[in-house]
This record gives structure tokens, sequence and C-alpha cells, in this order.
């Protein structure tokens, strides 16, 4: 891994995003193997995929964003770029939800502006709109700990963010491209399109790890911004979808290991 350590961290971040796009494209190829997602699978994997995001959101950026602000001296008052950055994460894609016609996987009901759009080009647009908070938590950490000052943000815990994240594509890939075949397009297409909902997430990844290293400064709030983004999309839709059904106990429980799964990864890796 020596050679890894020594790349440019807008490289390392870049690669980072391609490993989470691969563990999707993984996950979608589920669709050549299973016809269909039932209701329990799609309750653990949604909840499983909440966890691994909650666990992520707090132990990779927002202690990271807390510490890093106090590095900068802002003494008392280190919660405040956490606090902005987190709230704003989440207004910005409540606005993206309103602006932007799509549909959750567990739900039949478009959200957004009318549209005559396809059920199958809605779902995509639902999991590609919440994929690019994912990318851009894996840039700004992998910027973050390139930062010297960047107290609590280190290499390892870049690594084990993105080991995290991509966990939890592999179930949200399949969790696209199983509900777009069942709805009637071939295997080919299905899979296709359940993997092209995370391509952009190294695009974002390395978004992410060039803003933080142009302005360092914006670090506690680029932080905090995809915590809050993140917490957005599991409350929002995976938390809800894992308790729809009648196996809403799989999915707490599934919630549970992903937190703990994505905890031991960060600690015993950061």
């Amino acid at each position: 891994m020596a050679w890894f350590v020594d790349l440019n961290p807008i490289i390392q971040a870049l690669i980072a995003g391609l490993f989470t796009w691969g563990v999707t494209i993984l996950g979608s190829s589920l669709v050549f193997f299973v016809n269909e997602v039932n209701d329990k699978l799609l309750a653990v994997m949604n909840g499983f995929a909440a966890g691994v995001m909650i666990a992520a959101s707090f132990w990779s950026l927002l202690a990271p964003s807390i510490d890093y602000a106090q590095a900068l001296g802002y003494g008392r008052g280190s919660f405040i770029p956490a606090a902005v950055g987190f709230l704003l994460g989440g207004v910005v894609l409540r606005l993206v939800d309103r602006l932007i016609p799509h549909m959750h996987v567990a739900s039949n009901q478009p959200e957004g502006p009318d549209s005559h759009w396809s059920k199958t080009l809605l779902l995509f647009i639902a999991i590609t709109i919440h994929n690019i908070p994912e990318g851009l938590s894996i840039g700004v950490a992998f910027g973050a700990a390139a930062i010297a000052s960047a107290e609590g943000a280190t290499l390892a815990g870049a690594v084990a963010l993105a080991l995290g994240i991509g966990l939890q594509n592999f179930p949200e890939g399949s969790a696209l491209s199983l509900p777009i075949r069942a709805g009637g397009e071939d295997k080919w297409r299905a899979f296709h399109i359940g993997q092209l909902s995370a391509i952009v997430e190294p695009v974002a990844a390395v978004l992410g790890a060039w803003l933080v290293l142009q302005v360092t400064s914006v670090l506690p709030y680029a932080l905090s911004f995809a915590a809050g983004a993140m917490f957005f999309v599991c409350i929002e839709e995976l938390i809800p979808d894992s308790q729809k059904s009648q196996h809403s106990e799989l999915g707490t429980m599934a919630f549970m290991l992903g937190f703990v799964v994505m905890m031991t990864l960060d600690v015993a890796l950061g």
C-alpha cells in the first residue's frame, strides 16, 4: 500500500471513487442470478446501508470537522462549522429532491415536479442523486487527510470511509437493477442502469478532494456538509424503506449491523 500513500490525494480520491463504483457494478450484476428483490431482502439492504452511512457520517466526517475547527482556533465555537455544514447539506439535498423528478425504490409514487419520465428513469435519478454526497464525502476525507493540521482526519480513516461506502453500494446496486428488471427491462439493460447510477461517485470524489485542497479553510464545513447530505439520504429514504414491510425488525437489526461494521472499520483503521 506504500504506492497508494505516496499518491496525490486527488488521485487517491479517484481510485477510492472508482472502487465504490466497482462495488456497485458487482451489486448490479446480481440481476443475472436473481429475478427480483423481495421485501425481506430490501429491508435488510436498506437497513444495512443506512447503518453504514450514519456511522461513516459521524466517525469519518463530523468528528474530524469539529477537530479541525479546533485546530483552526474556533475554541468554544468549534461546533459552528459542523452545525452549519451539516444543516446546509440537508437543505441542499432537500432542494434537489424538490427540483428534480425521481422515485424511491420502495415507492410507487414519483416525487418532485410532475413529469412524464419513465419509472426506470425516475429510479435511476433517485439513486444517482443520493450517490453524489457519498462520492463527495470520500473526496473530502482524502483531501482532509492530506492536510497536516487536519487533526482527526487520517488516510486510514479515509480508506475506511471508502470501504464502508463500498460495502453499502453492493446492496444499493442490486436494489436498483432488480426492480428495473422486475419492471420488464432485460437483464443487461437493468444491469447497466444500476451500475451507471454510481458513476457520479468518482467524479464527486475528485471534486471534493480538489475543493478542500484549494481552500483549506472550508474543510470543516465541507466535512460536515457531506455528513448532513448523507444523514438526509438515510432519514428520508433508506431508514423509512427498511421499515415499510412486515420485516421491519430485520431492517432494524441490519441497520445496527451496518453501523457496527462501519464503526469497527473506522476505529480499527483510523
